[in-house]
């Protein structure tokens, strides 16, 4: 028996390092044929155009060839849950964000997997800050002046979102919570629809990604008020954080990442991470994030896992203090 013992300890340890060459030869010879770069959204559209900055950029300085492949639905899950399906070989991965791997599996109940379960973190790439702003010929000029109005006037003042259940929706609700006062919040389907009335005056502020709003802003039409980030948007340098403002420790935003399917070997998994924060560091790399109102962010796979990890716990009593729901 103890021979037997012997033996057997001996083929499993020899099997754990067949595996462990076998996934490090993998790493060293990926990719050798084009990898799929799934996009949860329609072209043109901000996620869409960060995965083509990145997927360009792989092909032109790595020598990969990244395809981009939209698949867009049911507020990017449909995208999410084509990652989930693929197989774990390192050639299928998906640019997500906040709002369909973090916010998704709180807002749909009929979804088949589970980010944390079924998804594995692979690159951080950016993060954008919501911004709260106002036409130009609002009278509100600043936060203070939002608040103390909506607190003579509880649910009064109104504010214009891209929809239920979106990261820049819920950004409002924790600022009702923080501040203490009450706003009527009024769903759009999609930020367009959200800026024209918001122009109009017939929603007091518009609650929005940096991107859909900066045109507008920097042509004057709207007055932006303050930024949910921790720190000021490099593309609104002269708007003031919430925290600035009086909401200390206010800190949301929305964010991009690179994941893949769940049992992805962690060689290929490096690799990809690696490759992706070589990408961050350059300068026309940067410019090209920028430019879209995001801010460029590398992680480690470990700071990007432990990150991913906590938001995704943070954000479900959010979820269900909001009441939203999408069937």
């Amino acid at each position: 028996m103890f021979r037997q013992l012997i033996t057997c300890t001996a083929v499993i340890a020899a099997t754990g390092l067949s595996f462990s060459a076998t996934a490090q030869n993998l790493a060293k010879d990926y990719p050798n044929k084009p990898v799929r770069m799934i996009v949860p959204f329609p072209p043109g559209g901000g996620t869409d155009i960060l995965s083509r900055v990145i997927s360009s950029k792989l092909t032109e300085v790595s020598h990969w060839t990244v395809v981009p492949d939209n698949r867009a639905g049911a507020g990017g899950t449909i995208g999410i849950t084509e990652a989930v399906k693929a197989a774990p070989t390192g050639y299928d991965m998906v640019m997500g964000q906040k709002d369909n791997v973090v916010l998704g599996p709180y807002l749909y109940k009929n979804l088949s997997w589970n980010p944390t379960r079924d998804l594995t973190p692979v690159a951080h790439v950016a993060y954008t800050p919501i911004v709260i702003a106002t036409a130009a010929n609002s009278p509100y000029k600043t936060l203070a002046d939002v608040i103390a109005a909506a607190k003579k006037n509880p649910s009064k003042i109104t504010y214009g979102s891209p929809g239920n259940g979106t990261s820049i929706h819920l950004a409002g609700v924790m600022l009702e919570k923080a501040a203490g006062i009450q706003l009527t919040h009024v769903p759009y389907k999609g930020s367009n629809p959200a800026m024209m009335d918001a122009l109009a005056g017939n929603v007091d502020l518009l609650v929005s990604s940096v991107p859909s709003a900066i045109g507008q802003i920097k042509s004057g039409k709207m007055r932006a008020i303050a930024v949910t980030s921790a720190s000021r948007s490099t593309s609104l340098p002269d708007t003031p954080t919430l925290a600035e403002s009086g909401l200390k420790g206010f800190n949301v935003s929305t964010w991009y990442g690179i994941f893949m399917p769940r049992n992805t070997p962690t060689p290929i998994v490096n690799k990809v991470n690696a490759e992706v924060n070589k990408l961050l560091a350059m300068p026309e790399v940067k410019e090209a994030i920028l430019t879209q109102g995001a801010e460029p962010q590398a992680m480690s796979v470990q700071a990007f896992d432990k990150f991913f990890q906590a938001d995704f716990k943070a954000n479900k009593a959010i979820v269900e203090a909001s009441g939203a729901t999408i069937q």
